[in-house]
């Protein structure tokens, strides 16, 4: 009989009511110092760990708690801190990838240090302390902070490792530091985890030509440096994260494999290395499960059923263990267990396997922590949940059926099962009309009535706006007073009139301010909307939101997505009133503002039991009638946000095809049904754009928006390969940090996007809402951009047709 063992990966870090959150922000604010900070972010760790203790969970993780990043941690534990940090170039990043943040309820705070001229040097033992940690992740008034993007196609955000110009150097052993605090605390022989040195270097940026292998072999004896005193210490498991292992693996890469993972054996003999892999199939199997490791850990849920395909095809070695991460560590259901000690039956005839962790197929850094307080959660619903702890839990269900029988542990799985069973009977997931309407659906893509040539002449007539118009992404600062109006609302504080009110005032008072700045199109700020998705998910039948399922977005930044759990439909109007109300207050066109159908299921915890595009397609006819309640309200510019729509691409290039032709589907059947005369802007962040720029030309958009200020326009690169003829708006600053935009960085990234876009299809707009900042910054921040725009258009009327723009072309 196999012997089984319990393991996780990772746990939230935010805690059940956000008690982390709530630490950091009262550092960031001066409230409390870092050793305070320190001494109760301490406490919460170990409340972690023994809770995961109490939860029969045998392989418990160490080090896997972060302040803020656990890739920054990686990267200061190595020194690898950005000279401008540390005395060296005032340089600024210029690989960014934005992290659209304009619509969530929950956002970081603004950074309140000013590093002036201050450098955040190491202190006597070679370690840096918070105020460099904080300003590398958050950036000051003097130095932008280190780039940030999507941990491979999660909604989580990490900071980019930064290596230009720096040897890497173990300034503290912080793995050992937290496996040291488990053990004399608590008394638990935890598992430390760490990223590995191939992932951190391939998700890095600034490394120059040629250096990367010599960036690894100084990190090598580094990490072995690490794993040696660990093993001194008394470990015998450590995890080493390569989620890189899934993406495509270079025979170049596996002899750097080889090269790193030998090194860790001769260092650390007596330790036990556990392989790490997630969020996909690895792609070299045969030579990844041939490392000198003693266990492998693969992801039987994401793999697309092809790490159980290639293990049954081919074993698995039998002085290895196989870490099978059978229960779902990014969405929120409750398993079926029967079908997945099915499951584990099948890995482990395949693997022949002695030995055996059960695991999740990541960490449970992407869920919510307990299923405990949501009082309000109808009955059939949470009972089919399962967050963090309830995931614990039902890897020791299956630990006991392996360890003890099926009747050991018959119990817990048939309540699975059933639970299951209730939730995909229910009315709200078998709705006849939702099907009949798609089944109307026509097969191929749907049209806008005319080509977006023709649509441009009508537009430009309908739409007489100057060169270079500009516009702002949607939301604009929510303020105190906005959260506590809504708050007091939705308490019952407030009548419905009284909040209505408000909004009006808000929306005014906002509208008034865009057109003293002279912005040419407008928004009416979203000043009802606490999220960009959720905001949605509470109109939509099919969904419903909780009160706690709060996860980790970047930093202090957290998300609650709402739970898509049945059949979607729009219910009524959505967002008419509020647009038309602020369209009646001006003569300048004012945006309705709607999330787009793959947005809104990427950031959302969406139902298990449909395919993919069946899903996007109800959500695409629920937002298909908004538009058409929009555009009869008299709402000309409609746009409609697709920022995850990169996000979602899937890790292997060979699946890319199949979920944009998806994706271009839905967004079209949301947006074609409108008149020419209607423009349809949409709103993107991203990766790399030339990844996706045939599919994001297909959504026949009028406008897209996208990220180019913390890359500087660099992005602008993905155009000289291709053709876009569409309206496009280049973000020409950056909405991410607190520092202000100076008139000639934003005329820089402008120019440098105008020596290959036409200036016709130009906008001028901020790379993503405003709904984080504040208005003492925006305000600002948004008359500089305005005023960036007439000098350019200046510039222009200066300029002989067809003649140089600031050194480039038109």
């Amino acid at each position: 009989m196999t012997q089984a063992k319990s393991s996780n990966l990772g746990y939230p870090r935010i805690g059940e009511k956000r008690e982390w959150k709530k630490l950091l922000e009262a550092h960031w604010s001066g409230k409390i110092d870092a050793a305070e900070l320190e001494s109760e972010t301490k406490k919460l760790r170990l409340s972690y760990l023994k809770k995961q203790q109490d939860l029969q969970t045998e392989l418990i993780p160490v080090g896997d708690f972060s302040l803020y990043d656990h890739v920054l941690d990686t990267a200061f534990t190595f020194g690898l801190v950005p000279q401008r940090f540390t005395g060296g170039a005032n340089t600024v990043s210029h690989d960014e990838n934005c992290s659209c943040s304009h619509g969530s309820q929950d956002e970081e705070p603004a950074a309140a240090q000013d590093a002036g001229t201050k450098f955040f040097a190491p202190n006597d033992q070679g370690v840096y302390g918070l105020d460099a940690y904080f300003a590398v992740a958050r950036g000051t008034k003097a130095f932008a902070a280190s780039p940030m993007t999507k941990w491979f196609d999660t909604n989580y955000h990490y900071i980019v490792p930064e290596l230009q110009g720096l040897t890497p150097k173990l300034t503290h052993n912080r793995p050992l530091a937290f496996y040291l605090e488990a053990k004399e605390e608590l008394g638990i022989d935890g598992k430390p985890v760490i990223v590995g040195p191939l992932t951190l270097l391939k998700l890095a940026r600034g490394i120059e030509a040629g250096r990367f292998d010599g960036l690894l072999d100084e990190l090598i004896p580094l990490y072995a440096q690490v794993l040696k005193e660990l093993s001194e210490a008394g470990a015998k498991w450590v995890q080493i994260d390569e989620p890189i292992l899934v993406l495509e693996t270079s025979d170049e890469d596996v002899a750097r494999l080889r090269k790193i993972y030998e090194a860790f054996a001769a260092a650390a003999p007596e330790l036990n290395i556990l392989l790490q892999t997630y969020f996909e199939s690895v792609s070299r199997y045969e030579e990844i499960v041939q490392l000198p490791v003693q266990a492998i850990g693969l992801d039987f849920v994401h793999d697309r059923g092809r790490n159980l395909a290639v293990l049954e095809q081919q074993g698995f070695p039998q002085d290895k263990i196989l870490a099978a991460g059978v229960i779902d560590g990014r969405n929120i259901w409750r398993s079926d267990l029967k079908v997945k000690l099915d499951l584990l039956r099948r890995i482990e005839k395949a693997a022949n396997a002695k030995e055996l962790f059960v695991q999740p197929s990541s960490s449970l850094l992407h869920v919510p922590v307990t299923t405990r307080s949501e009082e309000k959660l109808d009955a059939k619903i949470k009972n089919g949940l399962s967050f963090a702890d309830e995931k614990l839990t039902e890897i020791a269900v299956l630990v006991k059926a392996l360890n003890e029988g099926f009747d050991a542990a018959a119990a817990d799985i048939q309540a699975s099962v059933d639970a299951v069973a209730a939730l995909n009977a229910s009315p709200e997931r078998n709705d006849e009309s939702v099907r009949d309407a798609l089944s109307k659906l026509d097969a191929d893509r749907p049209e806008r009535l005319s080509p977006y040539a023709a649509r441009r002449e009508v537009q430009a007539k309908h739409w007489p706006l100057p060169l270079l118009p500009t516009t702002t992404i949607g939301s604009l600062p929510q303020t105190t007073e906005v959260r506590q109006a809504r708050s007091k609302w939705k308490k019952g504080e407030w009548s419905e009139q009284q909040y209505v009110d408000f909004l009006h005032a808000e929306t005014e008072r906002w509208i008034r301010i865009q057109e003293e700045i002279g912005i040419d199109v407008l928004v009416h700020g979203e000043f009802e909307r606490n999220d960009m998705v959720e905001y949605f998910g509470e109109q939509l039948a099919g969904f419903t939101t909780s009160a706690f399922a709060w996860v980790q977005s970047y930093g202090s930044r957290c998300v609650k997505p709402p739970i898509l759990f049945g059949d979607v439909k729009l219910l009524s109007p959505m967002t008419v009133t509020e647009s038309a109300y602020a369209q009646s207050l001006t003569d300048k066109p004012v945006k309705g503002m709607l999330t787009g159908p793959i947005t809104i299921y990427n950031w959302s915890f969406v139902r298990d039991d449909l395919p993919r595009s069946v899903v996007q397609n109800q959500i695409a006819l629920a937002l298909r009638a908004e538009v058409s309640a929009l555009e009869e309200a008299g709402i000309g510019m409609i746009q409609v946000d697709e920022p995850a729509l990169r996000e979602g691409l899937p890790l292997k290039r060979q699946d890319w095809q199949d979920y944009l032709d998806d994706a271009v589907y839905a967004f079209r059947a949301s947006t074609t049904s409108v008149q020419d005369e209607t423009q349809i802007h949409t709103h993107m962040c991203y990766a790399e754009f030339g990844d996706i720029i045939q599919a994001i030309s297909d959504l026949d958009a009028d406008v897209i928006s996208i990220e180019a200020a913390r890359s500087h326009g660099d992005l602008v690169a993905a155009f000289e390969d291709g053709t876009y003829d569409k309206g496009i708006g280049l973000g020409v600053f950056d909405i991410h940090s607190p520092r202000l935009p100076e008139q000639e960085e934003i005329e820089s990234i402008a120019k440098r996007a105008l020596e290959v876009l036409d200036p016709a299809q130009f906008w001028i707009n901020p790379d993503c809402g405003l709904k984080t900042r504040r208005e003492e910054e925006v305000v600002p921040s948004l008359k500089t951009m305005v005023a960036s725009a007439k000098a350019l258009r200046e510039q222009f009327a200066k300029t002989a047709a067809g003649g140089a723009v600031a050194g480039g072309q038109n």
